[in-house]
């Protein structure tokens, strides 16, 4: 494996893909030449594809750790850390955000040729960017809506507490004009599309230098995130065939089985359901090649269907009672979800407690209440996985109120599962939609379809 040629590109005529390759020579990212980065015959824009086989095990490309930016590697790393108390925020990522920012800003920056392969800096076309009528129309009853919210909120109250406080602060390096609301949001979808998180090693060396820096974050179990280039480029499917490795010098790409000269290779970007990926990347895989697909119930909707199926006033009272008790518990909360994937239940645990109290006596929940939740671990069944077989197989007023949890679910989308069927069937008017309308189709059909499923588990 050689260093970086002009021939890994096939596509000789993008202007800026060749500055790309050229910068990641003179920066020492080492690009196997049985590879190519192209935009044709990928899925999605950028994206690598094999010039020759490739078996398993071979390393694609590999990044020094000199080449990541991060708020460890920016020219103001020492600004940064000098600053870093009032900088502290729940997302932690205010400063590789003003890295970024300070970064993509600047013409003479190391990470130039790295932002130039962004004209204007434009980001993935993620729903925060859409309008609300847009997010509604088409994503009603996914959860996508309520992320993107969160997520706005959450970027403006970042900015105009911490973010534009140390603009001002800093007026030789930073102006509000230039490092803006609307760039602090760009450099956002950066780092939900093209970032990553290293996982921390569990055994550190005692005279590493960020041993000071990891320490708030060996608490919250990941290092900060970092862009790493080359490495973004590739697109991501469930069922990849490369993987990141991270060793003391660098970061490597490896093919996880083999690969046929003309294939795409694809990472992982991790176990993640289509309204996931459309949420932080912009894109959804086509139904069923998703095999981590979910649908995400609120628990707040299980809580409503058992009181749609109290028959009195003393049983709703029950049943707020016992709600009040999961809440207690740690099992429930007013943003939680129950987790529905392909082959079964993910949040089996808290499904599991939740049936269980409110289908119970009244007589066993005082009991089960008395003793704080802590009950004799006779039950064998209680450790099985609630695989789709296993949800067939409940009893039968858990699978009552399962079922109708799932009916109270399906209401909440803005079209029926037969309806979108047969858009997806339809290839011609399939064809004709947006992006944006095949991306949200892919991901409402396949909640449905999985809802259903469980439908007909506890029908």
């Amino acid at each position: 494996m050689g260093s970086c040629p002009a021939q890994v590109v096939e596509d000789e005529g993008d202007a800026l893909l060749l500055p790309f390759l050229q910068w990641c020579q003179k920066v020492n990212i080492q690009l196997n030449p049985k590879v190519y980065v192209s935009t044709q015959g990928t899925v999605w824009q950028y994206g690598m594809l094999a010039r020759e086989d490739l078996p398993a095990g071979e390393v694609i490309f590999s990044v020094p750790r000199s080449a990541l930016l991060s708020q460890r590697t920016t020219r103001i790393r020492d600004l940064l850390e000098k600053e870093q108390d009032i900088l502290d925020s729940s997302s932690g990522w205010v400063p590789l955000l003003i890295s970024l920012m300070y970064e993509a800003t600047d013409e003479s920056s190391l990470w130039a040729p790295y932002f130039g392969l962004w004209p204007q800096l434009t980001p993935p076309d993620l729903p925060m960017f859409w309008s609300e009528d847009e997010r509604l129309q088409l994503l009603k009853g996914t959860g996508v809506i309520e992320a993107v919210k969160g997520d706005l909120e959450n970027m403006e109250r970042e900015y105009s507490d911490i973010v534009l406080p140390f603009i001002r602060k800093h007026p030789k390096m930073f102006c509000p004009q230039k490092h803006s609301l609307d760039l602090y949001k760009r450099m956002v979808a950066f780092v939900m599309a093209y970032s990553f998180q290293e996982p921390l090693q569990e055994e550190e060396d005692d005279d590493d230098d960020d041993d000071d820096d990891d320490e708030e974050d060996c608490r919250k179990g990941t290092l900060p995130p970092m862009m790493v280039p080359v490495a973004d480029l590739l697109n991501h499917v469930a069922h990849h065939n490369a993987q990141l490795e991270f060793t003391p010098e660098s970061l490597r790409m490896v093919t996880t089985r083999p690969v046929m000269a003309g294939d795409e290779l694809f990472n992982t970007y991790g176990e993640m359901g289509n309204w996931q990926l459309l949420h932080m990347y912009g894109f959804a895989e086509p139904h069923p090649n998703n095999s981590n697909e979910t649908a995400d119930i609120p628990t707040a909707t299980l809580q409503e269907a058992a009181l749609l199926g109290a028959e009195s006033e003393e049983e709703r009272a029950q049943v707020r009672d016992r709600w009040t008790f999961l809440c207690h518990m740690g099992m429930v909360s007013e943003e939680g979800t129950l987790v529905f994937g392909c082959e079964g239940v993910l949040t089996e645990d808290e499904l599991r407690t939740c049936l269980k109290l409110l289908c119970m006596s009244p007589e066993n929940f005082a009991e089960y209440k008395e003793n704080e939740g802590w009950e004799e671990d006779d039950d064998e069944e209680e450790e099985e996985t609630l695989s789709n077989q296993e949800i067939s197989r409940l009893p039968p007023a858990w699978r009552r109120l399962l079922h109708k949890t799932a009916e109270l679910a399906l209401k909440a989308y803005a079209s029926d599962l037969q309806s979108d069927q047969a858009l997806l069937d339809e290839t011609v008017a399939y064809a004709k939609l947006s992006c944006r309308e095949q991306y949200s189709l892919q991901v409402r059909y396949g909640q449905k379809w999985i809802l259903h499923r469980l439908l007909e588990l506890t029908g």
